[in-house]
């Protein structure tokens, strides 16, 4: 027993001290692309209500780089409005990085128009503001400067008094036992199994590193995409209420977009149409359902 102990308090401090880093950044990195992409949409949503538009289907937002994030603006749209509207969205999702914003031409990538956010705080404001601009498609691009690395230790300074308790107490053990561990020699079932993977069909879910294997593919999800996935996991064959997925997924955004389900539910359909045990079928009017089924 004292053995077991001190492999589980040695694997537990390392597990802390070498994993906490690598997890927070991953879902600092998700969380902000989410942040974005809402505000582009809410950017992209207030142009087009400024053109009498309120109909029209606004454009996926795409994350074509680590920073950098673009959605269609189809039309003339109020060029002379973006700056501040484009400011105001960023205000009211927390995000604060400097960034650059270009306007290119869907046909072929030229630039058209673009500025920095420090323009906004100049006397003369945003270049080209008020220059007039035939009817076509356009792209907004926005690329946002990379993040600055945090301080070391900052608000985990935690880690370090924890994890020295975790190692004294594992070297008591060690010390007690009167012998050395040999980490070659750990019996695998003496260890608890700390994966939750999630099978269905031909395919599995590997919650934890948003992860989808199907059949021979691998898909890294977003957070997103990861938590719906999940949920209809967990309900497998079962019909879910609309409103029940917003609540369940999308309940802590504090904006929903209402076509999020249809578009998550849209990407994860794809990733899965090699697997032909499962199916994510809409109920009409009421929701959807993953059917899985044993056999073909």
């Amino acid at each position: 027993m004292t053995r077991i102990l001190a492999i589980l308090v040695i694997a537990v401090f390392l597990n802390v001290f070498f994993g906490y880093k690598k997890a927070t950044g991953n879902n600092d990195s998700i969380r902000f692309s989410e942040k974005v992409n809402l505000a582009l949409r809410r950017t992209a949503h207030h142009l087009l209500v400024l053109n009498g538009d309120s109909t029209s289907m606004i454009s996926p937002v795409q994350q074509t780089g680590a920073d950098a994030f673009t959605v269609k603006l189809n039309g003339v749209f109020a060029y002379d409005k973006l700056p501040s509207l484009l400011q105001q969205s960023l205000d009211l999702h927390g995000i604060t990085r400097a960034y650059d914003v270009s306007i290119l031409k869907c046909t072929n990538g030229e630039l058209q128009l673009g500025y920095n956010f420090l323009d906004l705080k100049q006397k003369g404001g945003v270049p080209c503001a008020n220059r007039t601009r035939e009817p076509d498609c356009y792209t907004l691009k926005v690329s946002f400067s990379p993040e600055s690395p945090k301080t070391a230790g900052g608000g985990n300074w935690w880690i370090l008094p924890f994890g020295g308790i975790l190692a004294g107490l594992g070297y008591l053990v060690w010390k007690k036992n009167g012998k050395d561990i040999s980490f070659e020699k750990i019996n695998q079932a003496e260890i608890p199994e700390t994966d939750q993977k999630n099978q269905f069909g031909n395919s599995v879910l590997d919650m934890p590193n948003l992860i989808l294997i199907s059949g021979d593919s691998s898909f890294n999800l977003t957070y997103r995409e990861a938590k719906l996935l999940n949920l209809f996991v967990g309900n497998k064959n079962q019909v879910l209420e609309r409103d029940f997925i917003l609540k369940s997924v999308w309940e802590d955004e504090g904006i929903i977009v209402g076509r999020s389900v249809d578009v998550f539910v849209s990407r994860l359909r794809k990733m899965l149409h090699n697997d032909s045990m499962v199916k994510i079928a809409a109920v009409h009017g009421v929701g959807y359902r993953m059917e899985v089924n044993p056999t073909n």
